[in-house]
């Protein structure tokens, strides 16, 4: 890392706990990649802290941005000043720009992040028909950058079906052309099947769909990053799906996450 002077740009990532996050490392490694004078730093903030916290960002003049991670991603959304419509749509913010005049904007980059892995990887969901597994906060925004992507048919398959419900009714209310459905654990039928939950981060966990359905034909792709072959992957691997890991997703969304606080409007790729 180059030297820490007075001209440092700064950046910070909030959450509660903070000592598993990846975040500040990877951007690290960007910022010296592309010879920039910043530097992330990780803040450790509690949820009744966190007014507090932001306010203090908010008056920090060297900081130009900071990533907010769990528990902090809906309530920082009372705390921007402006943001972007997927944020506004999905009620949720991972990423906040400050302005030089201390205003903060908000976005939430992780379905555009999984999107860019996807094409990144040569997987272009444009027309394909998708069978989400989740309707919590990740699978809100995939859910939503798919459907900006062009998807042909989305089927969202969560064990609450009024959650799935309603996400497919949000979304269909922003892209009103879009054929949708609510699914249950088959993901049979569909190209692309995505796991949008955190089933799979411990062994024990069940699978998020039934994949004795899984074909040949299909895409099968991971959000988690941890381990790197979930359960489900390894299951679609031994049916010949192609299988798609969750590491594009973090490199895209790195990119995203940087470029949008620093202003430079650059895109992953």
């Amino acid at each position: 890392m180059r030297e820490i002077t007075g001209a440092t740009r700064l950046y910070a990532i909030i959450a509660d706990p903070i000592h598993h996050v990846k975040t500040p490392q990877a951007i690290n490694r960007l910022f010296q990649e592309q010879g920039a004078d910043s530097v992330m730093v990780p803040i450790h903030v509690s949820p009744e802290g966190l007014s507090n916290a932001v306010a203090g960002l908010r008056a920090m003049k060297n900081l130009d941005g900071f990533v907010v991670t769990v528990p902090h991603k809906t309530s920082i959304v009372a705390l921007c000043d402006e943001l972007t419509p997927a944020a506004e749509r999905i009620g949720a913010v991972n990423v906040v720009r400050r302005d030089k005049d201390g205003r903060l904007h908000g976005d939430i980059l992780d379905g555009q992040g999984f999107v860019a892995g996807l094409k990144r990887e040569g997987i272009d969901p444009a027309g394909k028909s998708v069978y989400l597994a989740g309707a919590g906060g990740a699978a809100n925004a995939i859910a939503f950058a798919l459907a900006d992507a062009g998807v042909r048919h989305l089927t969202v398959a969560n064990r609450t079906q009024s959650k799935a419900r309603d996400l497919l009714d949000r979304i269909v209310s922003a892209y009103p052309g879009l054929s949708s459905s609510v699914g249950t654990d088959d993901p049979a039928g569909h190209d692309l099947v995505v796991n949008g939950t955190s089933l799979g981060l411990r062994p024990e966990d069940a699978l998020p769909c039934d994949a004795s359905r899984l074909d040949f034909s299909q895409t099968v792709a991971e959000i988690i990053m941890q381990p790197a072959e979930t359960p489900l992957l390894a299951a679609a691997r031994e049916k010949g799906c192609r299988i798609h890991f969750g590491a594009p997703m973090l490199a895209c969304q790195i990119e995203l996450m940087a470029a949008f606080m620093s202003g430079s409007g650059k895109q992953c790729g």
